[in-house]
């Protein structure tokens, strides 16, 4: 493919992912509100709900990427955990009132899940129905903790559609909805299709590209989602996001990426990639345990985002 050719389609079929997402959002809102779901448990299922990088990656599955399949999910969580999350600490220095590690261990047991499941090369179908019932778990789990007292904030764009719900017609979020999931389907096919060519033009693996740029332009709204929170006084959502981003993202999204077609997991991913990943999100763990997530952090943060985008392409 014409180098300009696949740039014209990366740049629309993203426009319409980033533009659609949005979109879908707010029909998934309005159509379960319409229909009696309680807000409550729409944010808590659809915690860290991002669809731009779940389309993206049952697209790269579904095309045989292995690189952009997987750089929608471990990518993108890094631009949640070290990234976004680093430059809100540096803006606005977080405290925290009260901390429980009963909610820290499940970010940490995903990413354990989806390594192990990993070890052997190939993410299977049959490990993309264990992600799923491991993010059933963990939902019911975090259900549990809140019966016990612990706040579970909402986060990701549900929550946010949430905070200042529109009254919409439930049938209206229904075709909203199916048009909103066609476009979706569309661009992310234009995104991976304009990705090979530009893989090919740059010279690139499709792991280092799905790591780095194309997680990079479909997640970095995680910042804008982080820094604002912050600095509304909100530093429970900002680490809410960077929790519900972690379990959407390596059990929700990965066990559907798993089920459109098995994804080969390459050396490394498996030595480095997800190794950082798994590191940087103990890290995040350690500086919240602590209350306080200041400036310092913040520098550690994006240090380790740096080497997850530079380290990768270097080895």
């Amino acid at each position: 493919m014409p180098t300009i050719q696949a740039l014209i389609l990366f740049i629309v079929g993203l426009c319409l992912v980033i533009y659609f997402a949005e979109k879908l959002v707010k029909a998934v809102v309005g159509t379960s509100l319409g229909f009696g779901i309680s807000a409550f448990l729409l944010s808590v299922i659809f915690i860290g709900f991002d669809p731009e990088n779940l389309f993206v990656g049952s697209v790269g599955s579904f095309e045989q990427v292995a690189g952009i399949a997987l750089g929608s999910i471990i990518g993108a969580s890094m631009v949640a955990v070290a990234l976004a999350f680093g430059i809100t600490a540096i803006f606005v220095p977080m405290e925290f009132t009260s901390v429980s590690w009963k909610v820290l261990v499940v970010p940490v047991a995903a990413i354990c899940l989806m390594f192990i499941l990993c070890l052997n090369g190939e993410l299977s179908r049959r490990d993309g129905a264990i992600l799923l019932a491991g993010f059933g778990l963990s939902v019911l789990y975090l259900l549990r903790q809140t019966k016990r007292g612990f706040d579970i904030a909402g986060s990701g764009e549900i929550a946010e559609f949430l905070e200042k719900p529109e009254k919409m017609d439930r049938w209206k979020s229904v075709i909203l909805l199916a048009v909103s999931l066609v476009a979706i389907i569309a661009g992310s096919e234009m995104l991976v299709r304009g990705s090979e060519g530009i893989i090919s033009w740059l010279g690139f693996s499709d792991t280092v590209f799905g790591m780095t740029i194309l997680a990079f332009l479909i997640s970095i709204e995680e910042l804008a989602r982080e820094l604002p929170a912050a600095l509304r006084g909100r530093v429970e959502i900002s680490f809410g996001n960077v929790v519900g981003s972690i379990l959407a993202f390596f059990l929700f999204n990965a066990g559907i990426i798993a089920l459109v077609r098995p994804v080969p997991v390459n050396k490394q991913i498996l030595l480095f990639y997800l190794p950082v990943v798994f590191v940087t999100t103990l890290i995040v763990c350690g500086f919240v345990l602590t209350r306080k997530v200041g400036r310092v952090a913040g520098v550690i943060l994006i240090a380790l985002y740096g080497i997850f985008v530079f380290g990768g392409y270097f080895l």
